[in-house]
């Protein structure tokens, strides 16, 4: 699935970082039509797994790719997760056509995402590492080496995708800030010699120290506290170190026939300052890193690839200015802060030594909102990010206004769907529902038709709106109120294409332009 590099190439988009960021990006710039490279700086795959799970806001996302139904097949899907402490967080509640987790495998996450950016156009090169990077007004100049020696690669605009320690977001002189690691974990993938020593699930020891016991396919994954974290916490992990950390946890011992996968993590939580500098931006680890509560981190990722994946792509093509990349960073640096918040948050709360006795009362409040009822819907979509609403025009009071707009039936007869819509076009959509005027708003969006497909839907079925502009992200950029005077709202949804989809193709005679166009 990789090629070589050739020694100097030019491309539209450099990705660097082939993790769930990276390679989603790839795939929605190949689909777009765009010329991305893909450079991972390790020759091969991962064979260890940092986590085994994608949630509600990811398969939203990808069933508007078409590619949710193959993911969706790997593995076992459950409607409740570890929230704070041993409490379950109630996902069934949820307003999404996912109202649970899916547990796969990450390495088997990315390698689905590898064949979708390789079968969409994308390249994906291994075993090359960017070293250094030089920006000007037409695009960035990128020193890269592999073992076939030091090449250059010229890009109109690279995107860092390459991890907390990223070494683009450090050569574009991005800042990082936040709160560095104050308590570090052990996590080990194992094999014990005697698997009855250790219970699956949280397993309490001596002094308020335990072990937490998660099976897998042939070995069993043990998270523990570190009691004497090094002074660089990226130094390896010893076994014979992991394995005292564990027995003094459990207070008994539990010997260890193999060791699969042995690491260390820490509580930081860092934001970058800008996810764009010019023409270079972030996305991933690259751009926030968090503590690992709720398993959020490649669902993140994905998120960052596909809000970027779409406005690169009209930048790349010319269809639009780059000032709306800059949408995508106040998009997701605001989701950023709201994800450190949501993971600093569950992490403090989370039994692990030398808790204050003060915070129980405040798990057991969160113990029971997560339970069934009316507050577990809410506190699961703000966790999962099924709550995310992005800015948005028309009727504010719109329940649709600026989230993920379901996946309802479109076409005369309800034949097609707006995910199949979104999937085939690569594009956003303008839904209506062929109400009277339905012409005029047609008429208005039709200098977008190359990047945005009109659909009839049937009556009622956009909740009371007269139209919906969707994203191709599946987002509601625009909600076109009944009550709202047909000129008006014409005027106004040429407005929003302009913003969202830059200058139009072609402008029909009698439309009025505005300043946008």
């Amino acid at each position: 699935m990789s090629d070589t590099a050739s020694k100097d190439e030019v491309v539209d988009v450099l990705i660097v970082g082939a993790g769930p960021a990276g390679l989603a990006l790839g795939g929605e710039l190949g689909r777009a039509g765009v010329r991305a490279l893909v450079l991972e700086r390790e020759p091969e795959p991962p064979s260890f797994c940092r986590g085994f799970n994608l949630n509600a806001r990811s398969l939203e996302l990808l069933d508007r790719r078409g590619l949710a139904a193959g993911f969706l097949a790997e593995g076992p899907t459950v409607q409740t997760t570890v929230f704070v402490g041993a409490s379950r967080l109630d996902l069934a509640a949820m307003r999404t056509k996912h109202p649970y987790t899916l547990g796969i495998p990450q390495t088997r996450v990315e390698e689905l995402l590898a064949e979708w950016a390789v079968g969409s156009g994308a390249r994906l090169v291994r075993g090359r590492r960017l070293t250094g990077l030089w920006q000007d007004g037409e695009g960035v100049t990128v020193e890269v080496e592999g073992a076939e020696g030091p090449s250059i690669v010229r890009c109109r605009w690279l995107v860092g995708c390459d991890g907390g320690r990223s070494t683009v977001r450090k050569a574009a002189g991005i800042g990082f800030p936040g709160t560095p690691a104050r308590k570090f974990t052990l996590l080990g993938d194992v094999v014990l010699a005697d698997p009855s020593a250790v219970s699956f699930g949280p397993n309490a020891g001596p002094g308020g120290r335990s072990v937490f016991a998660i099976p897998r396919p042939g070995y069993v994954r043990l998270v523990t506290a570190d009691p004497a974290p090094p002074a660089d916490p990226y130094e390896p992990v010893p076994l014979d170190a992991f394995q005292r950390a564990v027995e003094a946890a459990l207070g008994h011992q539990a010997g260890i026939a193999e060791a699969l996968w042995l690491t260390r993590f820490g509580d930081a939580a860092r934001l970058a300052e800008q996810f764009r500098a010019g023409r270079v931006l972030l996305a991933g680890d690259a751009a926030h890193i968090h503590p690992p509560a709720g398993a959020i981190g490649v669902n993140a990722a994905i998120d960052d690839a596909v809000n970027l994946g779409w406005k690169l792509a009209l930048v790349a093509r010319g269809q639009a200015p780059d000032t709306l990349l800059d949408t995508y960073h106040d998009e997701r640096h605001a989701a950023g802060k709201r994800l450190l918040r949501n993971t600093r948050a569950q992490a403090l709360l989370a039994p692990a030594n030398g808790d204050d006795d003060q915070l129980v009362p405040v798990r057991e409040l969160l113990a029971e909102l997560a339970e069934p009822g009316d507050t577990a819907g809410p506190l699961a979509e703000m966790i999962t990010a099924v709550d995310t609403r992005y800015p948005s025009s028309g009727d504010p009071a719109h329940p649709w206004a600026g989230r993920m707009v379901p996946d309802i039936p479109v076409g005369p007869d309800g034949e097609d769907s707006l995910t199949g819509l979104l999937t085939r076009s690569a594009g956003g959509a303008l839904l209506l529902d062929g109400a009277a005027g339905s012409h005029v708003l047609s008429a208005a969006a039709r200098p977008w038709a190359d990047r945005v497909t009109t659909a009839r839907t049937h009556p009622h079925a956009l909740e009371r709106a007269h139209a919906v502009l969707v994203r191709p992200d599946g987002h509601a950029a625009w909600i076109g109120a009944p009550s709202a005077p047909l000129d008006a709202a014409a005027e106004e949804l040429r407005e929003t294409l302009a913003h969202w989809f830059g200058r139009p193709a072609a402008l029909d005679d009698g439309l009025p332009r505005t300043g946008h166009h």
